[in-house]
């Protein structure tokens, strides 16, 4: 009898010691199915709205191949659209940052056009732009869009440097998040410099400035006094607009591509 219970009590702890192990073993492998869902969920959407093709095409390739690596190592995830059309309440609730590369504010739907200035006024996101969003004015057949106009300070597209030139940039606020980490100036090579109307400095607060003395080829295309990268306090959305933004060459600037980094970051909320 002892044998047996002996025998019994043997044949209990190593059944007990069996069921403990497909415990832990259920347990591990839902804990590493969750732990991977968690790791790869995105911090954040971005939505990128582009053109492609013409005399921005290879700035905007450039771009996106920087914009995909950059993505996956802070692990944000990027949409990419080359029109308008889509463009609602509902699209734009999905995304935490509207990133307008080399897109004009022309083209838009009536929809859209809403959408967005709900997007900005009541900062339901951050926005990011860049050159071609201040293509303002009478082109193609399309009325100005006055609001945008006044989004980007009043202004109206005048001029611009057909053959791009070379320019020093200067630095206004180093305190400012996206001009963070850059020297006080530095050199962007190879853009279509935008001229305009007025000055939108009375307007926004204006980060960076360019001296058009520094244009290498020289120009006679001048503002004078000449902001280059600026922002709208007056909107809930953080938002950034930089007029540099017309060839591939500038994705080799190491102060281009920090200040892009920082953009999105600042705009996305996820630095002060």
């Amino acid at each position: 009898m002892k044998g047996c219970s002996f025998r019994f009590l043997n044949s209990t702890i190593c059944s007990m010691i069996d069921n403990i192990k497909k415990t832990l073993i259920i347990f591990s492998l839902l804990f590493c199915a969750l732990y991977s869902s968690f790791a790869q969920a995105p911090k954040f959407k971005a939505l990128v709205l582009t053109e492609r093709g013409g005399g921005h095409e290879g700035f905007v390739a450039a771009a996106l191949e920087w914009l995909n690596n950059y993505a996956k190592e802070q692990q944000f995830e990027i949409t990419v659209i080359n029109r308008a059309d889509s463009i609602n309440e509902a699209y734009l609730s999905q995304y935490k940052v509207f990133i307008q590369l080399n897109f004009p504010p022309y083209t838009w739907s009536r929809e859209a056009e809403n959408a967005f200035i709900k997007y900005i006024e009541e900062g339901r996101g951050g926005w990011v732009g860049f050159h071609h969003a201040t293509l303002l004015g009478e082109f193609d057949g399309y009325k100005m869009w006055d609001w945008f106009s006044q989004f980007m300070g009043g202004i109206r597209f005048k001029n611009y440097i057909a053959k791009r030139a070379t320019a020093t940039v200067h630095v206004e606020d180093k305190s400012h998040p996206v001009m963070q980490g850059l020297p006080d100036s530095f050199s962007i090579p190879d853009d279509e410099w935008y001229t305009f109307d007025k000055n939108p400095r009375p307007n926004v607060k204006v980060l960076a400035n360019v001296d058009e003395n520094s244009y290498q080829p020289p120009s006679d295309i001048k503002m004078g006094d000449h902001p280059v990268i600026w922002m709208n306090e007056k909107m809930k959305a953080r938002n950034v607009y930089f007029l540099m933004g017309h060839h591939a060459n500038l994705l080799g600037s190491v102060e281009f591509k920090k200040m892009f980094a920082n953009a999105i970051l600042w705009a996305a909320g996820t630095t002060k």
